[in-house]
């Protein structure tokens, strides 16, 4: 009894020992890792936040020496995958930024191209009007002629100055190829640097011309290439060390206004107005009829500027303008302001604003205006759809356009000489800033000694010389020519040089 029960407890317990060994030894069925799908992720998802593919766990009944090793060889082939995905994510936007920037490049060379043809269709149209302002005055000339054979030929007419040469001119220009405006020259920098990298007025006039549609790259990037002048700023200082706005205009040798007169009335530079005149004679009859002032005036403002185009600065004027606010500080807002109307400038012109050149102060093309009167004043007066101040047509206009605006009288006289029969006229004051009607001139022994007509109060002027006071009386439209300078002499010389020059140039351009 006790052997059989002994011998049921050991077959039992083999039983058990089997079953144990067989458990132990049962394989793991090894599942696929899960892989992640690229159609599942978005085009634009960066690659930081593409999602690693994990394997699903395993159940097994039991634990085994074998599954540790297994799911770490899934994990590696899944990351492998999804590194393997992320490299081609990366190739695939390179790609794409190659094309796009490849792209980018054909459009500015198309568009440099396009400025080039456009370029060359306005140096033909502007060949073509003055051909036909030269076949117009050999018309004239033509029809002005009188043929009497059966009389003996007249001697020619005989003139006292010198006639400049009729070959023409080629325009003199501040600039060239200004194609684009906004992002032209392909000028950007992430941040300001240069000369006035320090300057926090600077960058405020940045942020400002920003808010006005300009990108703040390409505003860093033509800032940091302009220059401080030293000698724009040395000009300054001497300047003012002379007395700056409250210095009256004196002439080299001390002789008042006749030495000041004798700076522009040469025969030279007569003789270059009468030319001037004679190649834009249709463009200046064309302001006159339209503004309603004389031509002459024209002539004599762009005569005293800038000898009709040979003096027109060699400054670049944004340098210029900016240096300018940096030497003067007491100035700076008319300078940072008149360097924001030329950036303004620029991009509706389609200019590139580090080729204009002008004066020391920014005063542009055969006018000399200031930024802030382009933008007032400036016409495109030979239609071809840019405000060019270095294209004298488009100057001529503009000039007439200011004088309009400021008032001028058409068919007014501008200044007459004065005859003085009183002592009154050495102690009352006068210049531009100062009015009298004509009666009350009178009562002081001073009245008109020429023909005149104008209408309103008058301008009582002593131009000084050596031997004292000359007496001239100025109207309204003598006031109008010193809104573009505020100098007596300065409007005395224009009256004068355009009157001198109008006397030889023709005809139809009769003494009114």
């Amino acid at each position: 009894m006790k052997s059989g029960r002994a011998l049921l407890k050991y077959s039992l317990a083999a039983m058990c020992a089997s079953t144990l060994v067989g458990c132990g030894s049962a394989p793991v069925a090894d599942k696929e890792p899960e892989t992640v799908s690229v159609a599942a992720i978005p085009e634009s998802a960066p690659l930081a936040e593409i999602p690693e593919a994990e394997p699903k766990p395993t159940v097994v009944a039991r634990p085994s020496v074998a599954t540790p090793s297994t799911t770490t060889v899934a994990r590696n082939n899944t990351n492998r995958a999804a590194e393997a995905l992320r490299e081609q994510r990366r190739a695939e936007l390179e790609a794409k930024r190659m094309e796009y920037h490849q792209r980018w490049e054909t459009e500015q060379q198309r568009k440099l191209l396009a400025a080039q043809a456009e370029k060359q269709r306005q140096l033909r149209e502007r060949e073509q009007l003055a051909a036909q302002a030269e076949l117009q005055r050999n018309l004239q000339q033509r029809q002005q002629l009188v043929i009497r054979p059966t009389r003996p030929r007249a001697q020619p007419r005989k003139v006292n100055y010198a006639p400049a040469p009729r070959a023409q001119i080629p325009m003199q220009v501040a600039y060239a190829d200004p194609v684009g405006g906004q992002g032209n020259g392909n000028y950007s920098a992430a941040s300001l640097t240069g000369s006035f990298a320090g300057q926090p007025a600077v960058l405020s006039l940045i942020d400002k011309l920003a808010r006005k549609g300009f990108e703040r790259d390409y505003l860093y990037g033509v800032f940091s290439q302009a220059q401080y002048r030293d000698d724009i700023a040395q000009i300054w200082a001497k300047y003012y060390a002379k007395g700056g706005e409250d210095a009256k205009p004196k002439g080299s040798g001390g002789g008042g206004y006749p030495s000041y007169r004798g700076k522009f009335l040469t025969p030279g530079n007569v003789a270059k107005g009468r030319n001037f005149w004679g190649r834009y004679a249709a463009h200046l009859m064309r302001a006159e009829q339209q503004y309603g002032v004389p031509a002459e005036y024209i002539v004599g403002i762009m005569g005293v500027e800038t000898r009709w185009g040979e003096i027109l600065g060699k400054h670049r004027v944004l340098e210029a303008l900016l240096t300018s606010a940096v030497a003067v500080p007491h100035r700076a807002n008319f300078f940072l302001g008149e360097a924001e109307n030329f950036m303004l400038m620029t991009r509706s012109e389609r200019m590139d604003p580090l080729i204009p050149k002008g004066s020391y102060a920014g005063a542009m093309g055969y006018g000399q205006f200031m930024p802030s009167s382009f933008k007032s004043y400036a016409v495109d007066f030979d239609g071809d759809g840019i405000r060019d101040l270095w294209n004298p047509v488009d100057a001529i206009g503009s000039i007439a356009n200011y004088f309009a605006r400021h008032g001028w009288r058409p068919g007014e006289s501008v200044v007459v000489p004065a005859s003085v029969s009183s002592n009154n006229y050495y102690s009352m004051p006068d210049g531009f800033k100062t009015k009298y009607s004509l009666g009350n001139l009178a009562q002081n022994g001073v009245v008109p000694a020429q023909p005149y007509r104008a209408s309103g109060s008058a301008h009582l002027l002593a131009l000084s010389h050596d031997g004292g006071k000359m007496p001239f009386i100025g109207f309204n439209n003598f006031y109008v020519i010193t809104r573009y300078n505020h100098s007596n002499y300065y409007a005395m010389a224009v009256h004068e040089l355009g009157n001198t020059i109008k006397q030889g140039v023709g005809t139809i351009y009769a003494q009114r």
